[in-house]
């Protein structure tokens, strides 16, 4: 995920602030119809299978690994060229926090295995998200493929027993409820060759296009393609920009409603409060909350931009010397909604 500098509609792209032997990522990410904004680019445990259909729209966001509590995302990969210490003695002390979601930028896999482990070892839920922070909210097929080769080539390198993210906001806000479905389609298909698990998957418009996922779970026209793999959970990304394009106006509460009515587990994916105006991004959060959806809130750290929960920025990362980090100004805004 990224977040936004000028923003009106989902940000996530942007300058990312790399430290020490980072590269500098660049982010595009839409907030209106024609706008766009700039920021930085933002578990399989032995636990017995349930359904993941969620027939009940107020029941607990689950998966096949059992319920996804609340948490917070981490994006790592761009600071110290990705050896940073995640702040877990500090994170552990936050009790609220239950669940956390890594985004791995393709190339960062040593990294993000050690950053796996500890998430797990640390006693959290975890789910990894396939970041490419240049393809953010592209229709390109080829680079949802490529998300889909990346998984088959490291879930397992990467130590499994945690819950896949396919991609990172892949799909535009002009993307059809059908293209959506057949691109899904065909990765997932090829996810499967390694995971049986659930597959979260970030609907399109930057996590804010409610209504094509929707359809593309359920159809909303007679032979439309849909998604056939039901051990999915949907993802929304919600900020004060989210901009619902097919609606023509900002996210409300009722794409909540329309998102559920996909008959899938939901979740918000990222939360936070920056980047435009126009979406009562709070109230929409707390919306999804009561009806007892998975809640991620953006960022622990890495956000490059003022959502981190943390100071200071990510640190280099040194076996047996963990680094001191303290609450932010920021903190209270995610954490409270845990």
């Amino acid at each position: 995920m990224k977040k936004p500098h000028f923003m009106t509609q989902s940000f996530k792209a942007a300058s990312v602030l790399f430290l020490a032997l980072s590269m500098t990522v660049l982010v595009s990410c839409e907030q209106s119809d024609t706008e766009e904004t700039a920021s930085i680019a933002k578990t399989e445990t032995a636990i017995p299978e349930i359904s993941a259909v969620q027939s009940n729209l107020t029941a607990k966001t689950t998966s096949t690994f059992g319920d996804i509590g609340n948490g917070v995302n981490l994006q790592p990969s761009y600071y110290n060229g990705g050896n940073c210490d995640l702040g877990w003695n500090l994170m552990k002390q936050n009790t609220k926090i239950k669940t956390v979601r890594i985004e791995v930028e393709p190339g960062q896999e040593t990294n993000a295995k050690r950053w796996i482990s500890e998430a797990k070892s640390n006693g959290f839920t975890v789910i990894v998200s396939y970041h490419k922070s240049s393809v953010l909210g592209s229709d390109s097929t080829a680079e949802l493929n490529a998300a889909a080769t990346w998984w088959k080539n490291n879930y397992s390198s990467l130590g499994g027993n945690f819950i896949i993210n396919l991609s990172n906001e892949w799909g535009s806000h002009n993307i059809t409820a059908a293209a959506y479905a057949a691109a899904y389609n065909t990765a997932i298909t090829e996810v499967r060759k390694v995971y049986s698990g659930t597959i979260i998957i970030d609907i399109p418009g930057w996590g804010q296009e409610t209504a094509t996922a929707a359809c593309a779970v359920k159809g909303c026209a007679t032979g439309q393609t849909k998604i056939n793999d039901t051990k999915i959970i949907l993802s929304a990304h919600i900020y004060p920009g989210a901009y619902n394009q097919a609606k023509g106006r900002y996210m409300n509460t009722s794409d909540i409603d329309d998102l559920a009515s996909s008959g899938r587990p939901c979740m918000i994916g990222e939360f936070g409060n920056s980047g435009g105006s126009g979406a009562d991004w709070s109230g929409i959060v707390d919306y999804a909350k009561n009806k007892g959806w998975t809640i991620l809130g953006w960022a622990w750290n890495g956000d490059g931009g003022s959502m981190n929960m943390i100071s200071p920025q990510f640190q280099s990362y040194v076996s047996g010397s963990p680094k001191t980090y303290t609450q932010s100004s920021y903190f209270n805004v995610v954490y409270n909604k845990l």
